[in-house]
């Protein structure tokens, strides 16, 4: 750039005046950046600018994620000495500790009100944007509201790093709000030394649908929709310890909205709901059973994971969320003899956008599975509540305890075997674009890039990404790949394609494919059933 030496030299005149740099007054004048890069930021100077794409955000932060937030322990202990909020409106909030603030604006209607901020998961910036709406919206989701606006809150290096990711993190936020029918209406931003991206969101709720969702109960079965590991993954991949392929599916995972799950616990009666995120399974669980005083039994060998995360943990890859998280769990949590010892560190590991955790009595969980597998949500069976103290955990090895164990739900994820009618899964799948971990050669260098062709495909354009969505779906039950069917099945659902859309797709795909794909389509949208 043009430097402006009489600027300058005010500039640095009026700093060296104060002995102090005037835009930062940690540093003397003239600072190292002028030193080392003959750049003055006071003077308003700034490096060549770069592409965007070219800048690997998860480098920049030192803790990525939600896993940037304060431990929880910390935070209950400043919270705990805050005065008591005395409005009669306040249903929920502080003293709760609940995932949203409820306010009752009428006798049938409240608002529903959230907030959440952290740093990027990955590298790219419009990706950040998708995860970091789906992330901040999931609270609403979790307490049963309807989410309606957002207002954004950014912290952002804006002498080190190009505007161009401001611009793309939003835009690609919006695309989710919009997804959400949710209006970005405004926003703050700062200047810091870390991108930090949150958005405070407001929604309406029935004060019913609230209370029906404030006591889950002992025998209650625990669902979770959404797999475990996003932290840990995250983390290899800061550290260049990556695991492609779980790493590629819990991008895809993280920008997928909670509304769905809502939408279908909400149906089918739950008792009670949290979302996973920065604390952890464990802490989240710890907290809503914390007000209900009751305890639960959760199945180790049932935890769903992301490929990878359980492999990280076992080589002793542990980021520091775990300890923190682990810390403020403490003796509530007792461990059975046998249990993984990696299986224990998953359920502290801080999830960026993670599932809903469901509460629902035993007899209402075929509703609730069907309810979520017509949405194509996610559904994994892992505990149940129980008559125990306040906030006691058990980490079982077996569901043997289950008060129901008869009922099995099925677990919707993707599978390695083949159906009748379908074609072998075989190599250059695009759900399997990231599988090799060998992190070195030209073959794993191509897998990067082609998982980085197929985001890229996907990203909306001159179509829009549920248009795009549609005709991946048509080629994916044309070319009889039941991984691929299991990932866009679930993805066009979360965008709220309808299921009579895409049977339109499947059939303009059997059309040209005849008998065996349709054979094909039926048997899977039947297994997901």
């Amino acid at each position: 750039m043009k430097i402006d030496f009489a600027k300058r030299r005010r500039v640095m005149e009026r700093s060296q005046l104060l002995g102090h740099c005037i835009c930062d007054v940690r540093r003397p004048c003239p600072c190292d950046v002028l030193r080392e890069q003959n750049i003055c930021p006071c003077a308003g100077e700034r490096p060549e600018p770069v592409e965007a794409a070219q800048v690997k955000l998860t480098q920049h932060v030192r803790n990525a994620g939600c896993a940037s937030k304060i431990s929880p322990a910390e935070l209950d202990a400043v919270l705990a000495r805050l005065p008591e909020v005395e409005d009669p409106a306040v249903i929920s909030g502080l003293a709760a500790a609940d995932d949203a603030a409820i306010y009752r604006i009428s006798e049938d209607l409240c608002l529903v009100q959230t907030v959440d901020v952290f740093t990027p998961c990955v590298d790219d910036a419009r990706l950040f944007g998708k995860i970091c709406a789906a992330n901040c919206l999931s609270d609403i989701y979790a307490m049963g509201g309807e989410p309606r606006t957002a207002l954004s809150v950014l912290a952002f290096p804006s002498e080190k790093m190009p505007g161009e990711i401001i611009f793309q993190m939003l835009d690609g936020a919006m695309e989710v709000f919009k997804q959400a029918g949710v209006a970005l209406v405004g926003g703050h931003s700062v200047k810091g030394d870390e991108i930090k991206l949150g958005f405070a969101i407001t929604g309406l709720i029935n004060p019913s649908v609230a209370a029906a969702l404030e006591q889950p109960n002992a025998g209650d079965v625990m669902v979770l929709t959404k797999p475990l590991g996003t932290g840990v993954l995250v983390f290899c991949h800061q550290i260049g310890r990556d695991f492609p392929a779980g790493m590629a599916a819990a991008e895809i995972s993280m920008t997928v909205l909670n509304r769905a799950a809502s939408e279908a616990m909400k149906e089918a009666g739950a008792s009670a709901c949290t979302d996973i995120t920065g604390f952890g399974l464990f802490a989240h669980l710890r907290r809503m059973l914390r007000q209900s005083q009751l305890g639960a039994e959760i199945y180790s060998n049932a935890l769903p994971t992301f490929d990878g995360a359980l492999d990280a943990l076992r080589q002793g890859v542990i980021p520091g969320a775990i300890e923190r998280n682990r810390e403020y769990v403490g003796d509530t949590i007792h461990i059975a003899p046998g249990v993984d010892e990696a299986a224990v560190n998953l359920g502290f590991d801080a999830q960026t956008s993670g599932g809903l955790l469901i509460a629902i009595a035993p007899e209402r969980l075929e509703t609730l599975s069907q309810s979520l597998a017509q949405r194509g949500a996610g559904c994994y069976v892992i505990g149940h509540i129980v008559a125990d103290e306040a906030g006691k955990i058990l980490l079982s090895t077996t569901n043997h305890s289950n008060p129901n164990p008869d009922t099995q739900l099925r677990q919707i994820k993707p599978m390695n075997t083949t159906l009748k009618g379908s074609a072998p899964h075989g190599d250059g799948c695009c759900a399997d674009a990231f599988q090799n971990d060998s992190g070195a050669g030209s073959v794993a260098e191509s897998q990067k890039a082609f998982g980085a062709l197929i985001r890229s495909v996907q990203a909306a354009g001159a179509l829009s990404e549920q248009t795009k969505e549609l005709i991946l779906f048509s080629q994916v039950v044309g070319s009889r790949c039941q991984p691929c069917f299991d990932v866009h099945f679930r993805k066009a659902r979360a965008m709220g394609i309808s299921q009579a859309e895409l049977d339109e797709a499947a059939w303009c795909a059997i059309a040209m494919g005849g008998a065996p794909v349709k054979m094909f389509y039926q048997e899977n949208l039947e297994r997901l059933k």
